[in-house]
């Protein structure tokens, strides 16, 4: 299966908001970035379709007003992500036309999925945009929409672009090299799961625990977009995002990371199953 991976066409790929930052000061790690975008623009110039979906826009709002915790108030996470995205559009705009490639900026929110209209639109858009040649870079729009960040992670998220667009890969970029049968940092016999053939009531109790102090997905919400993507038709893989050299070894076809074999669900609708399921 892994050996299959080069010849992936359409693939979305999900940043962290702890990949991609200092965890000392909560600042950009431009120099992971840059290696991140180099990677991506290498892919799109084999014939690739790219999209990407950053976390980040709160972290680094957050960043930019000094403040010392995560924002606790909705206005407030609010005011960091109207702070953080155009920053963070800037970097990476920055960054891909170094390599002379372009990006576009897209804000997505509950109701972009859920509304008929307003999804058929998004598929056209993202269908124009890279027709065009252009990387989508995604997010939610944290600052009008306050149920997306209560209820929301770029997870969740990554997994709905990947059932829009018909993606025939999602990649995952973690702190962590996988998924395991327990939390490695607190347990030493913790088991490796390099494979997932279909997500089992067993796999889900696995996953369960908390978030990270700069992200908003855990494990458990990894399970959940998985679940997303390979009913709709999509493989997943987790790999760890501290060494962005992963991406080119997972393209390669070697034993890195978890993967999760797509099983399409036959008459899979993507509204009726995000109001039928909660993660």
């Amino acid at each position: 299966m892994r050996s299959n991976f080069k010849d992936k066409k359409r693939i979305v790929f999900k940043v962290g908001t702890s990949t991609i930052t200092h965890e000392e000061t909560g600042g950009l790690d431009l120099v992971k970035l840059e290696k991140f975008v180099r990677t991506l623009t290498d892919l799109h110039n084999r014939g690739k379709d790219i999209i990407v979906v950053s976390s980040g826009a709160i972290g680094v709002g957050r960043k930019s007003l000094g403040l010392g915790k995560k924002p606790d108030t909705i206005s407030l996470k609010q005011a960091c992500a109207a702070i953080g995205q155009s920053r963070l559009m800037t970097v990476y705009q920055k960054l891909f036309s170094e390599y002379n490639q372009y990006t576009a900026q897209i804000l997505m929110t509950k109701f972009t999925i859920v509304d008929d209209t307003s999804r058929h639109n998004a598929r056209n858009t993202f269908e124009e945009l890279l027709k065009l040649g252009a990387i989508p870079i995604v997010n939610e729009n944290d600052t009008v929409a306050t149920d997306e960040i209560d209820f929301g992670d770029n997870d969740t998220l990554s997994a709905i672009v990947s059932a829009v667009v018909k993606a025939d890969l999602l990649v995952l970029l973690s702190d962590i090299d996988g998924m395991y049968t327990s939390d490695p940092n607190k347990n030493p016999d913790a088991k490796f799961i390099p494979y997932v053939e279909s997500i089992s009531d067993e796999l889900v109790e696995m996953a369960k625990g908390p978030s990270t102090s700069l992200g908003t997905g855990g494990m458990s919400a990894k399970i959940f977009a998985a679940g997303i993507a390979n009913d709709a038709g999509t493989d997943m893989a987790i790999i760890n995002g501290e060494d962005m050299e992963n991406i080119t070894r997972l393209f390669e076809g070697e034993e890195i990371g978890t993967v999760f074999k797509a099983h399409k669900t036959r008459h899979f609708h993507l509204k009726e199953y995000l109001q039928s399921r909660n993660p």
